[in-house]
């Protein structure tokens, strides 16, 4: 039962992906691209975990984190660029 429940979770999340992929390739501007950017990494953070789950290995947690922390940094990177111009000062 609960493998069932992890498909669905994950195709909900791969939908959610595409959909993301979608709101980047359409965006009307570049802040619209940067919040879909940010929601892929959650999105990737999601499957991660529901693929730990599934296999039972802790290893998948680590990388989740991982991509976090990535994910912030980079977001955090693309916002002052888009305010300032450039990134470091």
């Amino acid at each position: 039962m609960i493998e069932a429940a992890i498909l669905f979770a994950a195709g909900c999340y791969s939908v959610a992906l595409l959909l993301d992929l979608w709101r980047i390739a359409q965006g009307p501007n570049a802040a619209d691209r940067i919040l879909a950017l940010d929601t892929m990494v959650i999105n990737v953070i999601a499957l991660l975990v529901l693929y730990g789950v599934w296999r039972g290995t802790a290893i998948y947690f680590e990388a989740a984190m991982l991509v976090a922390m990535v994910g912030f940094v980079s977001t955090v990177a693309y916002c002052r660029f888009l305010l300032r111009g450039d990134i470091i000062e």
